[in-house]
């Protein structure tokens, strides 16, 4: 009976041991991954990362990680002069593959959103332009709406824009239908090329494309997916 009692003592502290071990593992792996992403994606500002599952160490040594949590805020998106700021980004990549002694994560497959508040739409927006909550309006086909309102030609305007996904990493937003006194004098393209426009979401990981565009009371939440998903290089 004392020789049971003394190999349970034994396995429990070692048992807390591996635990602890396995805890500081991933915590640094977690750093060190972070900081891969960072790099990989050109963030100006750290991401989190978080490594699912129990225990890490075996996972590591098999050089798959179940499931990787990364979110990342305050991303400066855009292309050249035509910026717009992400206001955040959660991803969740399912079936990691570790390589390069570590330094490379690819994702099975991977989903996550991207959140883009109405403040900094109209940042992006051309100018004189204020992109807001279209309130419950929803398109024909039920997609997102926003809306636009601005001054053309010294008359107000405002309209219900409808936000799109257009390519792997742009989202376009193209008002539904303009005022009549505006079209009956022709001025439908001239209207347009003040108040539709396009943005692209860069820095998000390689190999996630964006799927939908959801409006919000605050900005819009854009899915996205894809597989192949480049979490570190």
């Amino acid at each position: 009976m004392r020789v049971a009692r003394t190999v349970l003592i034994v396995l429990v502290i070692l048992g807390g041991l591996f635990v602890a071990a396995d805890r500081i593992t991933v915590s640094v792996a977690q750093n060190k991954a972070a900081d891969r992403a960072a790099l990989t994606e050109g963030l100006t500002t750290k991401p989190k990362v978080s490594i699912e599952g129990f225990p890490f160490l075996t996972q590591a040594v098999g050089g798959k990680l179940d499931e990787v949590k990364i979110s990342a805020k305050d991303i400066a998106a855009g292309n050249g002069e035509q910026t717009l700021r992400i206001d955040s980004f959660h991803a969740d990549l399912h079936g990691v593959r570790l390589s390069d002694s570590y330094r490379r994560a690819v994702a099975d497959t991977a989903d996550g959103i991207a959140f883009l508040t109405y403040e900094d739409l109209t940042k992006a927006a051309p100018t004189g332009i204020t992109v807001s909550s279209a309130g419950d309006a929803k398109s024909k086909d039920g997609g997102a709406l926003v809306k636009i309102t601005g001054e053309f030609m010294g008359a107000r305007l405002s309209v219900l824009s409808e936000v799109t996904v257009r390519g792997a990493d742009e989202i376009g937003l193209q008002a539904a239908e303009l005022p009549k006194a505006f079209t009956e004098l022709g001025l439908e393209d001239q209207v347009r090329q003040q108040i539709d426009f396009t943005r692209q979401l860069t820095h998000l990981p390689s190999g996630i494309a964006l799927t939908s565009v959801t409006s919000t009371p605050d900005g819009l939440s854009v899915a996205a997916g894809g597989k192949n998903v480049v979490l570190a290089n």
